[in-house]
């Protein structure tokens, strides 16, 4: 499985954008997947995860609220809605993908331990104040 991120861009804070995660491969319907986040001389961020069909959801709580996670499996892409942004949102994102974890709770601690077998490369988010 191949994942490309896209959507990043600098927005105002309280604005929104819409991050996508769309994936090559056959198997990408039977993975878990998830987006995390680092800002420049921070630690990795966990932000959200999904399971398998899209009925199963985690969130940060720094985020909850605010972000829905959701995928598409008909067209391989997993979607991150940002609504009211806030500057400690600004951060790379990435998105990433395991088979192995059967709900979006394994995923989500497969993430925080940096535990997935793709990850796609980042795309950039910045709010401005």
């Amino acid at each position: 499985v191949q994942l490309q991120a896209s959507g990043g861009g600098l927005v105002q804070a309280g604005g929104s954008l819409r991050l996508s995660c769309a994936a090559s491969g056959r198997t990408f319907a039977n993975s878990a997947v998830g987006w995390f986040r680092q800002a420049p001389g921070k630690e990795r961020d966990f932000v959200a995860s999904i399971n398998r069909s899209g009925g199963g959801t985690v969130y940060a709580d720094s985020v909850k609220g605010r972000f829905t996670i959701s995928r598409d499996n008909a067209k391989n892409t997993v979607y991150l809605q940002m609504n009211n942004l806030k500057p400690e949102d600004t951060a790379i994102y990435y998105c990433a993908a395991d088979r192995s974890p059967p709900t979006a709770q394994a995923m989500a601690l497969a993430m925080m331990r940096g535990q997935y077998d793709y990850r796609g490369q980042g795309t950039q988010v910045t709010v401005s104040s």
